[in-house]
């Protein structure tokens, strides 16, 4: 009668050991600050703050920038060019800083040659009777004025200019409606955007000479 087979034991198989990772927190990514969004990014000024602008929804040729500019005038030259709706700050070598602009009525009337005669942080703004004329029921609450601040139409800065000693009634200013800003509007001057006006203040001394070109004479300085 045969034997059954010999029992042979075999070892258990290793009990299953789940390997744990830890897995330490990476910090958070941050994107890159772009440097425009420094440009126009909020600003404290005066007591004021200045909003911070969306640059992704301002056009590429509204924003800040330095261009080939050929001119004769000199260096640190104003020159508005209402037509094209920029403004141009003159630098050396056939430079210049470019500033988009919005341009009111008035903006277009004068041309020429004029000087900063003087300028003013946070001004106080008057409407004209015009303006309350031709809307009441939003410039008339105005009619005595209305003190600097970030409500103020002019923003936060203005240059006055003079020729010949008088007031040409002609203005280059900030704006609380940015929106406005490369655009044609019913009333004012010239406005840029309020992180421009700041800028181009700083490098505007008063008697600076301005230059604001007529319609033939647009266009033709920026070289591309």
């Amino acid at each position: 009668m045969p034997q059954p087979a010999a029992f042979q034991a075999y070892p258990a198989a290793p009990e299953f050991q789940p390997q744990v990772q830890t897995v330490q927190p990476q910090p958070e990514v941050q994107a890159p600050v772009s440097e425009y969004e420094a440009i126009y990014g909020e600003v404290r000024d005066g007591g004021n703050v200045i909003p911070a602008l969306d640059v992704s929804k301002i056009a590429k040729r509204n924003l800040r920038r330095q261009v080939d500019y050929v001119t004769d005038h000199p260096v640190g030259t104003i020159i508005v060019d209402p037509h094209a709706r920029y403004l141009y700050l003159v630098q050396p070598g056939g430079k210049a800083m470019r500033y988009a602009v919005g341009v009111g009525r008035a903006g277009l009337v004068f041309s020429g040659e004029a000087k900063v005669a003087y300028k003013a942080q946070w001004p106080r703004w008057t409407p004209t009777a015009n303006m309350i004329k031709r809307n009441p029921d939003h410039y008339a609450r105005y009619a005595k004025g209305l003190e600097g601040g970030i409500r103020n139409p002019l923003g936060a800065r203005a240059l006055y200019l003079y020729r010949d000693g008088k007031d040409t009634l002609y203005r280059i200013h900030g704006t609380n409606e940015p929106w406005s800003v490369g655009k044609a509007s019913s009333s004012g001057c010239i406005r840029l955007f309020n992180q421009d006006i700041l800028d181009l203040y700083k490098h505007a001394p008063s008697g600076v000479r301005v230059v604001v070109l007529n319609k033939a004479q647009s266009g033709k300085g920026e070289s591309s």
